[in-house]
């Protein structure tokens, strides 16, 4: 058996937190241990997963899954690729994705490195059917419609402004790929309410779809992880009209992402230097196992 990936979880939030466990299910992982800025050890972890402030201290680590917030991946994902360590990350500002995969491209060549970016669910693998479907009726409309459920990047975006204490944002499916935002504030002491409804509606998380700002006394009373999509393309296949296809899917939506990550990791092995999306890698290169193994089974 070839030697495992050794891969290390940056950040031990919502996404962190399943990314451990699917690096240990994975059979062709090690978990070289958890990256935290206070390397304090989480309750309920394995006694015997490190901890560490620095991924220096965990020895050779392959790649690093950055389960941080969207907004501080570039940076973060910079200072592993110039240690030559491989990066996956599952950033979510879809109109940025492309000028965060040329600032790291450069980076990763530079350093011998692979970096896969928005390797979760949306972008990530839906981008991955919207293509398909795109090749399989070259002419029509493709609709993407969310939820309803927790967007979590939407409810870090949230979180971070001053005077919130906690948020949650969801996503409502409005049909035809439009969307309401639903965001709930538990606000710290003195905070104002209308400020912050004015700070959150002004971020680009939330300024292009119908976003409603509610103030209520406990957020975590609200919380429920659970997310989904429905895509649907109605296009043309050569001249053949009225071509029908649909992808939906109910998910847990930290546990999806983070299995998502994995699979990129994996994939970072099987490139060479630069930056990807999860569109511009093999298919095949996400699986565990041998190509011809998986070609007999997949194909």
């Amino acid at each position: 058996m070839s030697e495992r990936i050794r891969a290390a979880v940056v950040g031990f939030g919502n996404v962190g937190r399943f990314a451990v466990e699917a690096v240990l299910e994975a059979p062709d992982f090690e978990l070289a241990g958890i990256v935290r800025r206070v390397p304090e050890r989480p309750s309920g972890l394995d006694p015997e997963v490190p901890v560490a402030q620095d991924v220096l201290e965990l020895g050779r680590v392959d790649v690093a899954l950055l389960c941080t917030p969207t907004r501080s991946v570039p940076e973060q994902a910079e200072r592993y690729l110039e240690r030559g360590i491989n990066t996956v990350d599952s950033y979510d500002i879809h109109g940025e994705l492309v000028n965060v995969r040329r600032r790291l491209d450069e980076v990763a060549r530079r350093h011998g490195a692979v970096a896969i970016i928005s390797a979760g669910w949306d972008p990530g693998t839906d981008s991955m059917i919207r293509a398909m479907l795109e090749f399989m009726a070259p002419r029509g409309i493709t609709y993407t419609n969310f939820g309803p459920g927790m967007s979590m990047g939407h409810s870090v975006a949230a979180k971070s402004v001053p005077g919130v204490k906690d948020a949650l944002s969801m996503t409502i499916p409005a049909g035809q790929g439009t969307h309401r935002r639903m965001v709930y504030v538990e606000l710290e002491e003195g905070a104002s309410f209308e400020q912050v409804r004015e700070r959150i509606l002004e971020d680009p998380y939330f300024k292009y779809d119908e976003t409603r700002v509610i103030q209520v006394p406990r957020v975590a009373d609200l919380m429920d992880v659970g997310h989904g999509v429905r895509m649907e393309r109605k296009g043309v296949s050569g001249r053949t009209h009225n071509q029908l296809f649909t992808f939906e899917m109910r998910i847990n939506n930290p546990a999806l992402t983070s299995q998502v990550m994995v699979a990129a990791a994996r994939a970072t092995m099987r490139q060479s230097p630069g930056a990807y999306t999860m569109l511009e890698v093999p298919l095949i290169d996400y699986l565990p196992g041998e190509r011809e193994e998986l070609l007999r089974r997949l194909v």
